[in-house]
C-alpha cells in the first residue's frame, strides 16, 4: 500500500517537471539535479502538496569546434562575375597558408609557351614599338626645305638621296632616322648635327643681309601690257555680262517667250542629226578641228604637223598651213576674224590667215603645247602646255602678257567665259581651276575627277561649266554654288573634249576614245543622240554657231559632219 502511493507521487512529480516554460527553455527534473543518495524509509505525509524543484542554470561554456579535416589541393575558384558574391566557411587566416604555398609552388613552375604564342607576342611587341616610333617621329621638328633636309642627312652620315626618291619621301626618311636616334639614346648626336647646321646657316649669311631686312613682294609684278589688257578685259566683260543678264530677264518676264518650247525644239534638232559627210583629212591621225565664226571654213590639224583649211559644208580642201616642226596638237579660229591659231609639240603656237601665211609665232613655253583657245574679244590667245603653265598672249603684238601657274602637273586644256571675265584651265592633276582675268586670282578649284581632266567648256548661260577626263565622266559645275551639279557617266573610255552649243547652251557634246560622240541635254543632262561612225578614237569636235552642224575628227584620219538640215529636208519631202 505504501509502495504504491510513493510511486504515484513520483510519477506526478516527473510529469510536472517536464512541462515546457517560456521561450526554448525546459525544466530539468529534480531527479537529474539531485545526486542519488542511499534510499531511506520515507513516510508519506497525510496531506502531500506538489513541490516544484528549482531550475538549474544553463551552462555558458562554449562548445569546442571539431578539428577541420585536411584540405585537399584544389584549384582556386574563379572570381565572381556580374555582382555574384561567393562566401566560404573557411577562416581567412587558416586559408592564407595554403595560398602562400600554392603561390610558391606556382612560381617555381616554368610555363612553356608554344611557338605560335611566341610569334604572336613578338609581333605584338614589334607593332607597339612601331607605334611608339611613329609617335616619337611625329613629335620631332623636321625641316621642310629640301636643301635643309639634305644638309641634315649629310651631317648625320646618311645618303642625302636615293634613286627615284622625291622630296616628301626624303623628308619622311629623315624623320624616321631622327626618331630612331632618339629612341636609341643618341640624342646628343642629333642635337650636335642640328647645332652644326645652324652654325653653318648663320655663317653663310652676309653681314649686309643681317643689317638690312629685305622685304620681297608676295606677288609677281606684271607688265604694263598686262595692266592695259586687264583694263580692256574689264570693260569688255561688263558690257557682255550686262547684255547677257538683260537677255535672260527678257526671256523670263516676256509672256511670249516659251523657254521650254525653245529648248525642246533645239533638242529635237540635235536628236535628228545624221552623218552628212565624211572625208579623209590627212595621212596621219587628226588631233584637232575648229569652225570659223561665220561657219564657212573648217580647220583641222594632224600629227603630221600640217593644218588644213576646208570649205563648208562641202568639205573641200582650200589651203594647207605648214610651218610646225613637230606634230600639231590643236587648232582654233578667232571669234571675230578669219585668223586662226595652231599649237604644236615644238613648244610654239602660230597665228595664220586664210591664205596660209604665218602672222605671229608665240614662243616661250618650255614644253609641248596641248589645247589653245581665243578670248571672246579676239584680242588674246590662251595656250596650255605640259610645262605646268598656261599663258595669255596679245594677238596683235605677240607679247606674252601672263604666265600663270597653279597646277601641280601638266595643263591640258584652257577655255574662256563668254563674257570674257573668267578663264578655266584643266590638267593632269585631276583638277580644274577658274581664274579671274581682271585680277589674276584663282577664284575656284574644282575637285572631283579622279583622273586627268582633258576638256573644259563654259556654257553661254554664264554659270555652268563642263569638264571631262580620263575617268570617263563629264561633270557639270555650278559656278554660283561652287560645287558639282551633276555627274554624267558619259562614255566607256576617256573623254577627249567637251563643248556646249555656242548660241544658247541648250545641249552639250562630248567626244571620247570609245569612237563615239554624244549629245546631252543641258536641262536635265540626259542623253539625246549618239554619233557613231568613227573607227578609232575621237580626238576633237566643234559646233557651228546655230547648233545645226557638228564636226568630229578622229585617229581614223576622217572628218565627219553631223547635221540636222538633212533630216529637216527629208521631213519636208515626206510632208509634201
Amino acid at each position: 500500500m505504501d509502495i504504491d502511493e510513493e510511486s504515484t507521487v513520483s510519477t506526478s512529480i516527473d510529469t510536472d517537471a517536464s512541462v515546457p516554460l517560456d521561450g526554448s527553455e525546459t525544466v530539468v527534473s529534480a531527479i537529474d539535479a539531485i545526486s542519488l543518495q542511499p534510499a531511506e524509509p520515507i513516510v508519506a505525509p497525510i496531506n502531500p502538496t506538489p513541490v516544484t524543484p528549482p531550475i538549474a542554470p544553463i551552462p555558458s561554456v562554449p562548445r569546442p569546434l571539431a578539428p577541420l579535416p585536411p584540405r585537399p589541393p584544389v584549384t582556386r575558384p574563379l572570381a565572381p562575375q556580374n555582382g555574384d558574391s561567393r562566401t566560404t566557411d573557411s577562416d581567412p587566416d587558416e586559408d592564407e597558408e595554403p595560398r602562400t604555398n600554392r603561390a610558391a609552388s606556382g612560381s617555381a613552375q616554368e610555363y612553356e609557351i608554344s611557338e605560335e604564342s611566341q610569334i604572336v607576342r613578338e609581333r605584338h611587341e614589334k607593332a607597339v614599338q612601331e607605334l611608339l616610333m611613329k609617335r616619337r617621329a611625329a613629335a620631332l621638328a623636321v625641316p621642310t626645305n629640301d636643301n635643309a633636309v639634305r644638309s641634315r642627312l649629310r651631317r648625320l652620315g646618311e645618303p642625302i638621296t636615293f634613286f627615284g626618291e622625291r622630296e616628301m619621301e626624303r623628308r619622311d626618311r629623315l624623320r624616321a632616322l631622327m626618331a630612331k636616334l632618339d629612341a636609341e639614346g643618341n640624342f646628343e648626336r642629333l642635337m650636335k648635327a642640328q647645332e652644326e647646321e645652324e652654325e653653318a646657316a648663320a655663317a653663310s649669311v652676309a653681314p649686309s643681309e643681317l643689317e638690312e631686312d629685305v622685304q620681297y613682294p608676295f606677288y609677281t609684278e606684271g607688265s604694263q601690257g598686262l595692266l592695259r589688257a586687264r583694263r580692256e578685259i574689264l570693260k569688255y566683260s561688263i558690257v557682255k555680262s550686262a547684255l547677257r543678264l538683260h537677255r535672260a530677264k527678257r526671256k523670263r518676264d516676256d509672256p511670249d517667250e516659251d523657254l521650254d518650247a525653245e529648248v525642246d525644239w533645239s533638242l529635237k534638232q540635235a536628236a535628228n542629226m545624221v552623218m552628212e559627210c565624211s572625208e579623209i583629212g590627212d595621212d596621219r591621225p587628226l588631233s584637232g578641228c575648229s569652225i570659223s565664226y561665220d561657219g564657212k571654213t573648217l580647220a583641222t590639224c594632224s600629227l603630221s604637223g600640217v593644218a588644213k583649211l576646208w570649205s563648208m559644208p562641202e568639205v573641200k580642201k582650200v589651203a594647207a598651213l605648214k610651218g610646225h616642226t613637230e606634230r600639231a596638237t590643236d587648232v582654233a579660229f578667232s571669234p571675230t576674224s578669219n585668223h586662226l591659231a595652231t599649237a604644236s609639240a615644238d613648244k610654239t603656237a602660230r597665228l595664220w590667215n586664210l591664205e596660209g601665211s604665218v602672222l605671229r609665232t608665240f614662243e616661250g613655253h618650255l614644253d609641248r603645247l596641248a589645247r589653245i583657245s581665243f578670248h571672246p574679244s579676239g584680242r588674246y590667245l590662251g595656250t596650255a602646255s605640259f610645262d605646268k603653265t598656261w599663258r595669255l598672249w596679245d594677238v596683235e603684238t605677240g607679247e606674252e602678257l601672263l604666265l600663270q601657274e597653279g597646277h601641280s602637273r601638266s595643263i591640258y586644256g584652257v577655255s574662256f567665259h563668254h563674257d570674257g571675265s573668267l578663264a578655266a584651265s584643266c590638267g593632269l592633276d585631276a583638277l580644274a581651276r577658274v581664274w579671274d582675268l581682271r585680277s589674276g586670282k584663282s577664284i575656284l578649284a574644282l575637285e572631283g575627277h579622279v583622273k586627268p581632266v582633258l576638256g573644259v567648256s563654259f556654257s553661254p548661260n554664264g554659270y555652268h561649266l563642263a569638264t571631262g577626263g580620263e575617268d570617263n565622266t563629264c561633270r557639270i559645275w555650278d559656278l554660283r554654288k561652287r560645287k558639282s551639279l551633276y555627274i554624267i557617266p558619259a562614255h566607256s573610255n576617256l573623254i577627249s573634249q567637251v563643248k556646249f552649243e555656242p548660241q544658247e547652251g541648250y545641249f552639250l557634246v562630248t567626244a571620247s576614245y570609245d569612237m563615239t560622240a554624244k549629245i546631252w541635254s543641258s536641262r536635265d543632262f540626259k542623253p539625246v543622240k549618239t554619233l557613231s561612225g568613227h573607227e578609232s578614237k575621237v580626238t576633237s569636235l566643234d559646233i557651228v554657231g546655230d547648233g545645226q552642224d557638228i564636226v568630229t575628227v578622229s585617229h581614223d584620219r576622217t572628218i565627219k559632219i553631223w547635221s540636222s538640215r538633212k533630216a529637216e529636208k527629208e521631213n519636208a519631202m515626206e510632208v509634201d
